[in-house]
């Protein structure tokens, strides 16, 4: 009988399982291995080059383009916004102080303060309330400097108001007006003159930014122009010991223009740098100084009316001593002047143009301090009116005025010509890099398409 063979339970057997799919490699990956299969072979590493030299060119120009575009602006900005507005808010600082000095000054002339005085104090508060409007238009809302303006705007008709208070009870003869000028001048020392000069110190810290904006140099393109340029180099002498040849047109003249850019950008800037920091060392720091000059000498003459004004009113405790509270304000702002003006003469040293309105305005400022001890020496004695012609007589009374008006017109003077000089070497600096942004762009794609036909040619030789 025939032998049954077992059989298996549970039917037949599972098949086997398949072996385990390959992980999928990623775009990365993949792109990885095309590159390490193409440089294997002479035109994989010459496409590979050729994608190198054009990135690194196209890299240097773009930053470049970028890096001088935003030095040009900011130079831009040094030149037509922050100096100007620096130069605005001095100049409403400086019209705040004339204003006081010049309202004491009619103030004691009394019923006969001349049309000429009037004039002046009225300028002034129409220049500063002009220059508030324009620095208000250039400050971004909600800016610390936004919130100062809109103060001085507030505190201006106040003050305006309280001097004509003053005006018009000393014009009676009523001693009350006195007291309107001392509280008037109290507001403007204590609120407007502080804000005004906070004004100014912030619109200054601009132009410092702008400034430092402006003048580093660009390394990063210039790192990027040296490494393009040693990458063509290396690339050419590559091309010289496979092939013998001495020359490839399309890189030497992505060379060409790769070197042009970097010369450029080293040459142009560096000549920019020069004139901006000229405009700053020669120019800003000069004005700057004059401006602090100049409102130390408005700030004495004011006070130096008001020792006359108060007539001992108002007195402060010096050592031992007690002393007419104007009169201490006065020192102190004639030795601020003194020491402004020798700063200013050490800025100006070299330009005869700068040097003459300084050493005028110095000797006027000493003969000022001598006529001012006579008039004081007046005023103690008893004899006021000898020391109100000592302050605001005729010529030839020899008057303090007359010196304070020489140091002003000095000052002017000098504050022209800084100015002056501050515009040429900014414009001259800023000039330096016209073009440049949109040339380094121009010359790098340029540079990019040489390199590109140039290794082009080397493939076409393997076709």
């Amino acid at each position: 009988m025939p032998t049954v063979p077992p059989q298996q339970r549970g039917g037949t057997a599972p098949p086997a399982p398949p072996p385990p799919a390959e992980p999928r490699r990623t775009a990365w990956a993949e792109g990885i291995e095309r590159l390490k299969s193409a440089a294997t072979t002479e035109p994989g590493r010459l496409r590979i080059i050729g994608a190198v030299l054009a990135l690194l060119v196209i890299a240097f120009g773009a930053t470049t383009a970028w890096q001088m575009t935003d030095r040009s602006t900011a130079a831009d900005d040094v030149l037509h916004s922050s100096q100007p507005l620096s130069a605005d808010a001095a100049d409403i600082y400086r019209s705040l102080a004339d204003a006081n000095t010049t309202a004491s000054s009619g103030f004691l002339a009394g019923g006969q303060e001349t049309a000429a005085v009037r004039d002046r104090y009225e300028k002034d508060i129409r220049t500063a309330a002009a220059k508030l409007v324009t620095a208000a238009a250039s400050t971004d809302p909600g800016t610390p400097s936004a919130a100062t303006i809109t103060k001085l705007n507030k505190l201006l008709p106040e003050y305006k108001g309280l001097i004509e208070r003053a005006r018009a009870n000393n014009r009676q003869g009523y001693p009350l007006g006195g007291a309107y000028l001392r509280y008037a001048n109290e507001k403007m020392q204590t609120e407007m003159l502080p804000a005004a000069e906070d004004l100014y110190t912030k619109e200054n810290q601009r132009l410092r930014d702008d400034y430092d904006a402006a003048t580093p140099y660009p390394w990063i393109a210039i790192a990027l122009g040296v490494v393009a340029l040693a990458g063509l180099a290396w690339a050419q002498r590559r091309n010289y010991r496979l092939t013998n040849r001495v020359f490839n047109h399309g890189l030497l003249a992505a060379t060409a223009a790769s070197a042009v850019v970097l010369l450029w950008l080293v040459v142009g800037h560096t000549v920019a740098r020069s004139g901006l920091n000229a405009s700053y060392d020669q120019g800003v720091r000069s004005l700057n100084v004059l401006h602090d000059a100049s409102i130390a000498s408005l700030k004495a003459r004011g006070n130096e009316n008001l020792t006359l004004v108060s007539r001992g009113a108002e007195t402060v405790t010096v050592g031992t001593q007690v002393k007419d509270k104007y009169d201490v304000d006065f020192q102190k702002q004639m030795d601020t002047l003194a020491t402004k003006l020798k700063t200013a003469d050490g800025l100006a040293e070299g330009d005869a143009a700068a040097v003459a309105p300084v050493t005028k305005a110095n000797s006027s400022m000493k003969e000022w301090r001598i006529r001012h001890t006579d008039a004081r020496k007046q005023d103690d004695s008893g004899n006021y009116q000898g020391a109100l012609d000592k302050i605001i007589g005729s010529k030839d009374d020899k008057p303090t005025g007359e010196c304070f008006d020489l140091v002003d017109q000095s000052l002017d003077q000098a504050l022209v010509h800084e100015q002056t000089q501050f515009t040429s070497d900014a414009t001259g600096g800023r000039d330096a890099m016209t073009g440049l942004p949109v040339g380094a762009a121009v010359l790098a794609v340029l540079a990019a398409a040489g390199a590109v036909l140039g290794i082009g040619r080397r493939l076409s030789e393997y076709r």
